[in-house]
């Protein structure tokens, strides 16, 4: 599993508004420019973001972006199965794929679902506050 520029800007973002606290909103310029992101691409996360209820939006003059829940109540595992469409380790163990012709007799098949449990038990054990805990 190799988490996309996607995933890995959007925990960015995420650990961002949390530093900041707080009920005020964060235009998206200044959010680029803080993390370094083009302001085209994250548009594109800040909507899906957005539609997914993770942040509050606000459009016009004093608008921008902000956390509508605590750090503690997001995990990294829920960030990156939104923005990533699901954290598998291999394709025929994910959401949505193709039905493998080989599933029912597969003897590795066991082993990469247990792998896919540990995964997300692993990132659905950290939230967006455990990550500024340890950023410090």
């Amino acid at each position: 599993m190799i988490v996309s520029t996607k995933g890995r800007y959007a925990l960015r973002v995420m650990v961002n508004f949390a530093q900041r606290g707080g009920d005020a909103y964060v235009p998206l310029k200044e959010i680029a420019e803080a993390e370094g992101i083009s302001q085209k691409y994250l548009e594109s996360i800040m909507t899906t973001l957005s539609k997914a209820g993770f942040v509050d939006a606000v459009h016009g003059k004093g608008g921008g972006y902000r956390l509508n829940r605590p750090p503690e109540a997001y995990t990294v595992g829920s960030i990156l199965k939104l923005t990533e469409g699901g954290i598998s380790a291999v394709s025929c163990t994910s959401q949505g794929a193709a039905a493998c012709s080989r599933t029912e007799c597969c003897q590795a098949k066991p082993m990469w679902d247990r792998l896919d449990k540990m995964i997300d038990d692993f990132f659905e054990g950290i939230t967006i506050a455990d990550l500024l805990k340890d950023g410090k």
